[in-house]
């Protein structure tokens, strides 16, 4: 028996058991006997309101337990799982590794990028220092190279700006800690997760949740939205 069917039967089990006992304490019984008082069965009444609340709240409980949050959606899982079927073992190893590049660097790096991802499939790819122009022609080729689509991610914590030139950067962190509208951060990642789509991002690792509370680690800093931990 699974155990949100034990947990109902319980509670079930419960309301039988006090329904009994109050009977039983005023004379009475599901056969006939004395009338109950008016106290005895305001008692009654209340012990049987705190079981149906106690139902009601276990009900809830199971529903949210069986219900997926949107990301989670299973919109693609029959496409997933058809590409990973076709997979020997080798190339599904390869698609748990990233590798970094940069958009500012030779055509040596590139073609060797590019050489990882046709020769091994590799999973995914970070990109760090470069340009947004230049990035995008290299996840084009990446892209055609791949037979599996590309995770294509990228450290933009303020934005396109913390790794590529002629871009817009937004507050650091910190300074987003100390606002007192919440809204305006929300309508900052919006703005950065919809300039990293633009830029062929697939997912941007940001924010952190790092806390500025180690004068001893110091590369946190403003990259911290503060040194409480429950702000």
């Amino acid at each position: 028996m699974r155990s949100d069917k034990i947990g109902i039967f319980q509670l079930k089990l419960i309301a039988f058991e006090s329904m009994t006992n109050n009977r039983k304490s005023t004379g009475s019984s599901f056969g006939g006997g004395n009338p109950p008082k008016k106290q005895s069965l305001l008692a009654v009444a209340k012990k049987g309101l705190l079981i149906l609340i106690l139902l009601s709240m276990n009900m809830v409980a199971l529903y949210a337990q069986h219900q997926r949050p949107p990301f989670l959606a299973e919109k693609y899982d029959h496409w997933a799982d058809s590409v990973l079927s076709t997979l020997t073992p080798e190339q599904r190893i390869a698609q748990l590794i990233m590798i970094p590049a940069y958009s500012n660097k030779d055509k040596v790096h590139v073609d060797s990028i590019a050489g990882l991802v046709e020769k091994y499939g590799v999973g995914g790819i970070i990109f760090f220092q470069g340009g947004p122009v230049r990035q995008a022609h290299m996840i084009n080729q990446f892209q055609q190279l791949s037979k599996v689509p590309l995770m294509v991610s990228l450290d933009g914590e303020w934005g396109l700006k913390m790794r590529l030139d002629s871009t817009v950067r937004y507050p650091y962190q910190m300074a987003l800690g100390g606002l007192n509208d919440e809204s305006l951060i929300y309508d900052m990642g919006a703005e950065v997760a919809r300039q990293a789509k633009r830029a062929g991002i697939t997912v941007n690792f940001a924010p952190v949740v790092d806390v500025n509370n180690n004068a001893n680690n110091p590369v946190i800093g403003f990259r911290s939205f503060g040194e409480e931990k429950k702000m």
